[in-house]
């Protein structure tokens, strides 16, 4: 449930911006993407399709693409749609399974207490014009993302962009579909065999929602990629490109301009 606003570091970054064209995407029901009156069922495969849809209108043809924990989901299935476009692909502070007990063994999170009783709350059969999310949820959110002594501007600026997001009837059930995919959600580890491009996965030692060990497993299973490889970023939190932007930026462009090269 959050934006581009993870990126907000990388697109002031003058380096970046000397090494790539940079394009950010919210997923289906997040930040400010939106989906049609009525549908209210949505997937990460449907964030991958849709922003296959919005490159193609972009003419832009090959690329990298870059996601941060649900954000990784969405481009790892873009390389599974879309293999021949897809240049390398980095994923930060992610998973590639579902919410399952191998991965709590490793030390992930287990979402079943929060993510239960956010999908019953936001359940309703009847309008909810007055809906808003509830201030602990928004920084709960925002805490196991940039951890407790993140910056108190980013943190503001986090928390008062989530809240804005979802108000009102449809922002409450646009909340609710997020909460239930990344609940629900299928795991990709049978279909990891298929990705043949480069990986490069960025980890934080004090990810709260996703561990080291599990990234460390789990790179194991791109048998068929041209590379992959697993960076731990010490002190790191959750949504790596926010929270620690000097170590992610050098290693995102010395990955883009080696393939490049």
């Amino acid at each position: 449930m959050t934006s581009f606003n993870l990126y907000d570091a990388q697109f002031e970054s003058s380096s970046l911006a000397g090494t790539a064209n940079l394009v950010a995407v919210d997923l289906l029901g997040h930040g400010k993407t939106k989906i049609s009156s009525g549908v209210e069922q949505f997937t990460y495969w449907d964030s991958a399709i849709m922003t296959l849809q919005l490159l193609d209108q972009l003419k832009i043809d090959k690329f990298f693409t870059l996601g941060t924990s649900q954000g990784g989901w969405m481009v790892m299935r873009l390389a599974l749609l879309a293999p021949s476009r897809v240049l390398g692909v980095i994923a930060l502070g992610t998973s590639m399974d579902s919410e399952s007990q191998r991965t709590r063994d490793l030390g992930c999170w287990d979402i079943a207490p929060i993510g239960d009783s956010l999908i019953s709350g936001w359940s309703s059969k009847d309008p909810t014009p007055d809906f808003t999310l509830d201030d602990g949820f928004v920084g709960l959110l925002v805490q196991l993302g940039v951890g407790p002594n993140a910056d108190s501007a980013l943190v503001q600026s986090m928390s008062a962009d989530t809240k804005a997001n979802y108000t009102g009837d449809i922002g409450r059930r646009r909340a609710r579909m997020c909460a239930i995919n990344l609940r629900d959600r299928d795991g990709l580890h049978g279909r990891l065999f298929d990705i043949t491009c480069p990986v490069l996965w960025m980890h934080g030692s004090d990810d709260q929602v996703y561990s080291v060990a599990n990234a460390r497993e789990e790179i194991k299973l791109f048998v068929n990629s041209k590379e992959a490889n697993v960076i731990e970023v010490k002190g790191g939190q959750h949504f790596l490109s926010a929270s620690n932007p000097g170590e992610v930026e050098p290693k995102v462009i010395d990955f883009i301009k080696k393939l490049n090269s």
